[in-house]
Protein backbone atom coordinates (compact mmCIF):
# COMPACT_ATOMS: atom_id res chain seq x y z
CA UNK A 1 0.00 0.00 0.00
CA UNK A 2 1.26 3.45 -0.95
CA UNK A 3 -0.43 6.31 0.93
CA UNK A 4 -0.16 9.98 1.70
CA UNK A 5 1.24 10.95 5.13
CA UNK A 6 -1.41 11.79 7.71
CA UNK A 7 -2.30 15.38 8.55
CA UNK A 8 -1.98 18.58 6.57
CA UNK A 9 0.71 18.47 3.88
CA UNK A 10 3.18 21.32 3.44
CA UNK A 11 2.97 21.09 -0.34
CA UNK A 12 -0.06 20.33 -2.50
CA UNK A 13 2.22 18.77 -5.12
CA UNK A 14 3.90 16.29 -2.74
CA UNK A 15 2.83 12.67 -2.21
CA UNK A 16 0.43 12.58 -5.13
CA UNK A 17 -0.57 8.94 -4.83
CA UNK A 18 -3.39 9.43 -7.34
CA UNK A 19 -0.84 10.58 -9.90
CA UNK A 20 1.41 7.60 -9.19
CA UNK A 21 -1.54 5.25 -9.56
CA UNK A 22 -2.58 6.78 -12.90
CA UNK A 23 0.80 6.34 -14.57
CA UNK A 24 1.45 2.87 -13.13
CA UNK A 25 -1.99 1.72 -14.24
CA UNK A 26 -1.48 3.24 -17.71
CA UNK A 27 1.88 1.52 -18.19
CA UNK A 28 0.70 -1.97 -17.20
CA UNK A 29 0.01 -3.00 -20.80
CA UNK A 30 3.26 -1.60 -22.27
CA UNK A 31 6.75 -3.12 -22.35
CA UNK A 32 7.78 -0.96 -19.36
CA UNK A 33 8.11 -3.13 -16.22
CA UNK A 34 5.96 -1.70 -13.40
CA UNK A 35 4.11 -3.14 -10.40
CA UNK A 36 0.50 -4.15 -11.10
CA UNK A 37 -2.03 -1.77 -9.55
CA UNK A 38 -5.21 -3.04 -7.91
CA UNK A 39 -7.14 -0.03 -6.63
CA UNK A 40 -7.00 3.66 -5.78
CA UNK A 41 -8.96 4.92 -2.75
CA UNK A 42 -9.33 8.67 -2.27
CA UNK A 43 -11.81 8.35 0.61
CA UNK A 44 -9.91 9.59 3.69
CA UNK A 45 -12.31 7.81 6.03
CA UNK A 46 -10.90 4.37 5.13
CA UNK A 47 -7.32 4.64 6.47
CA UNK A 48 -7.14 8.38 7.19
CA UNK A 49 -5.65 9.44 3.87
CA UNK A 50 -5.69 8.58 0.15
CA UNK A 51 -3.90 5.38 -0.88
CA UNK A 52 -3.47 2.82 -3.64
CA UNK A 53 -2.53 -0.85 -3.64
CA UNK A 54 0.05 -2.37 -5.97
CA UNK A 55 1.74 -5.76 -6.30
CA UNK A 56 4.84 -6.60 -4.27
CA UNK A 57 7.99 -6.94 -6.35
CA UNK A 58 10.14 -9.73 -4.98
CA UNK A 59 13.56 -8.64 -6.20
CA UNK A 60 16.71 -6.69 -5.43
CA UNK A 61 17.20 -2.96 -4.77
CA UNK A 62 20.73 -1.51 -4.76
CA UNK A 63 21.49 1.78 -3.01
CA UNK A 64 24.97 1.85 -4.58
CA UNK A 65 24.67 2.35 -8.37
CA UNK A 66 28.00 0.54 -8.84
CA UNK A 67 26.04 -2.65 -7.99
CA UNK A 68 28.42 -4.32 -5.53
CA UNK A 69 28.44 -8.06 -4.87
CA UNK A 70 27.40 -9.09 -8.37
CA UNK A 71 29.56 -10.55 -11.13
CA UNK A 72 31.08 -8.19 -13.73
CA UNK A 73 28.87 -9.77 -16.40
CA UNK A 74 25.72 -9.22 -14.33
CA UNK A 75 26.79 -5.67 -13.48
CA UNK A 76 27.05 -4.82 -17.16
CA UNK A 77 23.74 -6.50 -18.01
CA UNK A 78 21.95 -4.83 -15.10
CA UNK A 79 23.05 -1.39 -16.21
CA UNK A 80 22.05 -2.26 -19.77
CA UNK A 81 18.62 -3.24 -18.51
CA UNK A 82 18.26 -0.04 -16.44
CA UNK A 83 19.22 2.14 -19.41
CA UNK A 84 17.03 0.38 -21.98
CA UNK A 85 14.10 0.25 -19.55
CA UNK A 86 14.27 4.05 -19.29
CA UNK A 87 14.41 4.33 -23.09
CA UNK A 88 11.37 2.07 -23.44
CA UNK A 89 9.49 4.27 -20.99
CA UNK A 90 10.40 7.43 -22.94
CA UNK A 91 9.24 5.72 -26.12
CA UNK A 92 5.65 5.32 -24.84
CA UNK A 93 3.32 7.87 -26.43
CA UNK A 94 1.24 9.42 -23.60
CA UNK A 95 -1.78 9.60 -25.91
CA UNK A 96 -1.58 5.86 -26.60
CA UNK A 97 -2.24 5.12 -22.90
CA UNK A 98 -4.78 7.89 -22.35
CA UNK A 99 -2.47 10.30 -20.54
CA UNK A 100 -1.88 13.03 -23.12
CA UNK A 101 -2.92 15.57 -20.43
CA UNK A 102 -0.60 14.15 -17.76
CA UNK A 103 1.62 17.23 -18.13
CA UNK A 104 2.36 20.17 -20.39
CA UNK A 105 4.04 19.51 -23.72
CA UNK A 106 7.15 21.54 -24.59
CA UNK A 107 9.20 24.07 -22.63
CA UNK A 108 10.01 21.68 -19.77
CA UNK A 109 13.37 23.17 -18.83
CA UNK A 110 12.05 26.74 -18.92
CA UNK A 111 9.27 25.76 -16.52
CA UNK A 112 11.83 24.12 -14.26
CA UNK A 113 13.94 27.28 -14.25
CA UNK A 114 10.95 29.39 -13.28
CA UNK A 115 10.06 27.04 -10.44
CA UNK A 116 13.62 26.76 -9.13
CA UNK A 117 14.10 30.55 -9.21
CA UNK A 118 11.26 31.09 -6.74
CA UNK A 119 12.38 28.22 -4.53
CA UNK A 120 16.06 29.18 -4.49
CA UNK A 121 15.40 32.83 -3.66
CA UNK A 122 13.34 31.82 -0.63
CA UNK A 123 15.88 29.23 0.50
CA UNK A 124 18.78 31.68 0.24
CA UNK A 125 17.09 34.02 2.71
CA UNK A 126 16.66 31.38 5.41
CA UNK A 127 18.74 32.28 8.48
CA UNK A 128 20.53 30.02 10.91
CA UNK A 129 18.61 29.70 14.15
CA UNK A 130 21.76 30.23 16.25
CA UNK A 131 24.03 32.51 14.20
CA UNK A 132 21.39 34.40 12.17
CA UNK A 133 23.60 33.93 9.10
CA UNK A 134 21.64 33.47 5.84
CA UNK A 135 22.06 30.30 3.82
CA UNK A 136 22.97 32.49 0.85
CA UNK A 137 23.00 32.02 -2.90
CA UNK A 138 24.36 29.07 -4.83
CA UNK A 139 27.74 30.00 -6.41
CA UNK A 140 27.38 31.40 -9.95
CA UNK A 141 23.60 31.02 -9.65
CA UNK A 142 22.69 34.03 -11.81
CA UNK A 143 25.26 33.16 -14.48
CA UNK A 144 24.06 29.56 -14.67
CA UNK A 145 20.41 30.58 -14.95
CA UNK A 146 21.26 33.12 -17.66
CA UNK A 147 22.98 30.38 -19.65
CA UNK A 148 20.20 27.84 -19.19
CA UNK A 149 17.56 30.39 -20.22
CA UNK A 150 19.29 31.20 -23.51
CA UNK A 151 17.30 29.35 -26.17
CA UNK A 152 20.41 29.20 -28.36
CA UNK A 153 22.17 26.98 -25.83
CA UNK A 154 19.25 24.71 -24.97
CA UNK A 155 18.90 21.14 -26.28
CA UNK A 156 16.29 20.37 -28.91
CA UNK A 157 12.89 20.49 -27.24
CA UNK A 158 11.27 17.07 -26.73
CA UNK A 159 8.17 15.93 -24.88
CA UNK A 160 7.81 12.42 -23.49
CA UNK A 161 6.82 10.86 -20.22
CA UNK A 162 9.49 11.51 -17.58
CA UNK A 163 9.88 9.72 -14.27
CA UNK A 164 11.39 12.67 -12.40
CA UNK A 165 13.87 10.69 -10.27
CA UNK A 166 15.01 7.74 -12.37
CA UNK A 167 18.12 6.15 -10.84
CA UNK A 168 19.43 2.74 -9.87
CA UNK A 169 17.95 2.73 -6.36
CA UNK A 170 14.48 3.42 -7.77
CA UNK A 171 14.41 0.26 -9.89
CA UNK A 172 13.91 -3.32 -8.73
CA UNK A 173 16.04 -6.06 -10.26
CA UNK A 174 15.03 -9.71 -10.56
CA UNK A 175 16.16 -11.86 -7.60
CA UNK A 176 18.63 -13.84 -9.67
CA UNK A 177 18.58 -12.47 -13.22
CA UNK A 178 20.30 -9.23 -14.34
CA UNK A 179 17.15 -7.41 -15.45
CA UNK A 180 14.77 -4.75 -14.19
CA UNK A 181 11.37 -6.06 -13.08
CA UNK A 182 9.88 -2.77 -11.93
CA UNK A 183 10.29 0.98 -11.45
CA UNK A 184 9.29 2.65 -8.17
CA UNK A 185 8.71 6.17 -6.77
CA UNK A 186 6.60 7.87 -9.42
CA UNK A 187 5.40 10.95 -7.51
CA UNK A 188 7.35 13.39 -9.72
CA UNK A 189 6.36 11.81 -13.03
CA UNK A 190 4.96 14.09 -15.72
CA UNK A 191 5.41 14.97 -19.38
CA UNK A 192 8.78 16.64 -19.86
CA UNK A 193 12.18 16.42 -21.52
CA UNK A 194 13.60 12.87 -21.53
CA UNK A 195 17.16 14.19 -21.23
CA UNK A 196 16.38 15.08 -17.61
CA UNK A 197 15.83 11.42 -16.71
CA UNK A 198 18.86 10.19 -18.64
CA UNK A 199 21.29 12.67 -17.07
CA UNK A 200 19.88 11.88 -13.63
CA UNK A 201 20.59 8.19 -14.19
CA UNK A 202 24.07 9.05 -15.51
CA UNK A 203 24.81 11.29 -12.51
CA UNK A 204 27.43 8.95 -10.99
CA UNK A 205 29.42 9.16 -14.23
CA UNK A 206 29.15 12.97 -14.29
CA UNK A 207 30.62 13.36 -10.82
CA UNK A 208 33.07 10.42 -10.65
CA UNK A 209 36.24 12.30 -11.65
CA UNK A 210 35.31 15.77 -10.41
CA UNK A 211 37.36 17.34 -7.63
CA UNK A 212 34.35 19.56 -6.82
CA UNK A 213 32.15 16.48 -6.47
CA UNK A 214 34.73 14.83 -4.19
CA UNK A 215 34.74 17.97 -2.04
CA UNK A 216 30.96 17.78 -1.89
CA UNK A 217 31.09 14.11 -0.99
CA UNK A 218 29.15 13.28 -4.15
CA UNK A 219 31.77 11.41 -6.18
CA UNK A 220 31.59 7.63 -6.47
CA UNK A 221 35.13 6.42 -7.31
CA UNK A 222 33.70 3.16 -8.64
CA UNK A 223 32.55 5.11 -11.72
CA UNK A 224 36.02 6.28 -12.74
CA UNK A 225 36.56 4.57 -16.08
CA UNK A 226 38.16 1.14 -15.64
CA UNK A 227 37.78 1.12 -11.85
CA UNK A 228 34.94 -1.41 -11.63
CA UNK A 229 34.91 -4.63 -13.68
CA UNK A 230 31.82 -4.92 -15.84
CA UNK A 231 30.62 -1.37 -15.29
CA UNK A 232 29.88 0.08 -18.74
CA UNK A 233 31.27 3.43 -19.83
CA UNK A 234 29.02 6.43 -20.05
CA UNK A 235 29.35 6.37 -23.84
CA UNK A 236 28.15 2.77 -23.93
CA UNK A 237 25.12 3.70 -21.83
CA UNK A 238 24.30 6.61 -24.14
CA UNK A 239 24.59 4.27 -27.15
CA UNK A 240 22.26 1.69 -25.57
CA UNK A 241 19.74 4.41 -24.81
CA UNK A 242 19.85 5.80 -28.35
CA UNK A 243 19.42 2.35 -29.92
CA UNK A 244 16.25 1.72 -27.89
CA UNK A 245 14.75 5.20 -27.73
CA UNK A 246 15.31 5.97 -31.41
CA UNK A 247 17.14 9.26 -30.90
CA UNK A 248 20.48 10.39 -29.51
CA UNK A 249 21.88 13.56 -27.95
CA UNK A 250 24.88 15.44 -29.41
CA UNK A 251 27.71 15.93 -26.90
CA UNK A 252 26.87 19.57 -26.24
CA UNK A 253 23.17 18.75 -25.56
CA UNK A 254 24.08 15.95 -23.19
CA UNK A 255 26.58 18.17 -21.36
CA UNK A 256 23.91 20.88 -21.09
CA UNK A 257 21.64 18.29 -19.50
CA UNK A 258 24.39 17.20 -17.10
CA UNK A 259 25.00 20.82 -16.07
CA UNK A 260 21.29 21.39 -15.49
CA UNK A 261 21.02 18.22 -13.43
CA UNK A 262 23.85 19.39 -11.17
CA UNK A 263 22.25 22.85 -10.93
CA UNK A 264 19.00 21.16 -9.90
CA UNK A 265 20.92 19.14 -7.31
CA UNK A 266 22.48 22.29 -5.86
CA UNK A 267 19.00 23.80 -5.41
CA UNK A 268 17.91 20.64 -3.59
CA UNK A 269 20.98 20.85 -1.33
CA UNK A 270 20.27 24.52 -0.70
CA UNK A 271 16.81 23.47 0.46
CA UNK A 272 18.34 20.98 2.89
CA UNK A 273 20.69 23.75 4.06
CA UNK A 274 17.70 26.03 4.66
CA UNK A 275 15.85 23.40 6.69
CA UNK A 276 19.03 22.62 8.63
CA UNK A 277 19.55 26.32 9.37
CA UNK A 278 16.07 26.52 10.84
CA UNK A 279 16.52 23.15 12.59
CA UNK A 280 13.67 21.62 10.62
CA UNK A 281 15.69 18.86 8.91
CA UNK A 282 15.01 15.39 10.30
CA UNK A 283 17.93 13.55 8.70
CA UNK A 284 21.08 13.08 10.77
CA UNK A 285 23.11 13.82 7.64
CA UNK A 286 21.34 17.12 6.90
CA UNK A 287 24.37 19.14 8.00
CA UNK A 288 26.61 17.20 5.61
CA UNK A 289 24.23 17.76 2.70
CA UNK A 290 23.95 21.45 3.58
CA UNK A 291 27.73 21.82 3.34
CA UNK A 292 27.66 20.32 -0.17
CA UNK A 293 25.63 23.17 -1.68
CA UNK A 294 28.54 25.43 -2.60
CA UNK A 295 30.96 22.85 -4.09
CA UNK A 296 28.05 21.32 -6.00
CA UNK A 297 27.14 24.73 -7.37
CA UNK A 298 30.76 25.18 -8.47
CA UNK A 299 30.58 21.83 -10.27
CA UNK A 300 27.47 22.99 -12.12
CA UNK A 301 29.33 26.11 -13.24
CA UNK A 302 32.26 24.01 -14.46
CA UNK A 303 29.90 21.93 -16.59
CA UNK A 304 28.34 25.09 -18.01
CA UNK A 305 31.83 26.14 -19.11
CA UNK A 306 32.35 22.71 -20.70
CA UNK A 307 29.08 23.10 -22.58
CA UNK A 308 30.03 26.58 -23.79
CA UNK A 309 33.29 25.22 -25.17
CA UNK A 310 31.43 22.48 -27.03
CA UNK A 311 29.02 25.03 -28.50
CA UNK A 312 31.83 27.33 -29.55
CA UNK A 313 33.74 24.41 -31.03
CA UNK A 314 30.73 23.50 -33.15
CA UNK A 315 30.49 27.07 -34.42
CA UNK A 316 26.85 27.36 -33.36
CA UNK A 317 27.30 30.42 -31.18
CA UNK A 318 30.66 31.91 -30.26
CA UNK A 319 29.54 34.33 -27.56
CA UNK A 320 27.26 32.29 -25.33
Amino acid sequence: MRKKPPGKLLSKTAHQVDREYRILHALEHTDVPVPKTYCLCEDDSVVGTAFYVMSFLDGRIFEDPALPDVTPEDRRNMWHSAVTTLAKFHRVDPKSVGLEKFGRHGGFYNRQLKTFATISESQAQARDKDTNEPVGMIPHYDEMVSFFKDARSQPKDRSTFVHGDYKIDNVVFHKTEPRVIGILDWEMSTIGHPLSDLTNLMGPYTTASSERARTAGRANPAFVEGATPGLPSQEECKKWYAETAGWEYPAREFTWGEAFNIYRGSVIMQGIAARFAQRQASSEKAGEYAAQMKPYGELGWELVQDCKRLIEGSGEKAKL
